[in-house]
């Protein structure tokens, strides 16, 4: 499993999310999403691993992904005034592409 790849593949597809949703945000947002990443790689790494090597099941590893979610601040978002509810809604896309991504590169 080649790690780089996927975060570099998750960077892709979480920034895209984002640009889908607050275009005119999206440079902002890159520096969130990459934040988060950064925050959760050693979290990340080890229970893609895990999840590679049949360790854990998916739904295990949708649970962790899920346990990282306050991590994602957001701050463009926030700092926007986008509200605690669609900023909760986008947080579950994210995880949500952070699976599906995950089963396309990993499994």
């Amino acid at each position: 499993m080649d790690f780089e790849k996927l975060l570099k593949e998750l960077k892709a597809a979480l920034v895209d999310l984002f640009g889908e949703k607050w275009g005119d945000l999206k440079s902002e947002a890159k520096k969130d999403i990459e934040q988060f990443l950064a925050d959760s790689e050693v979290k990340l790494k080890r229970w893609t691993e895990l999840l590679a090597n049949s360790d854990i099941t998916l739904e295990d590893y949708e649970w962790l992904i899920k346990s990282q979610k306050d991590l994602m601040l957001m701050q463009a978002l926030h700092s926007a005034g986008v509200n605690k509810i669609s900023l909760g809604h986008f947080k579950n896309k994210v995880i949500k592409t952070i699976i599906d991504v995950v089963k396309i590169v990993v499994l």
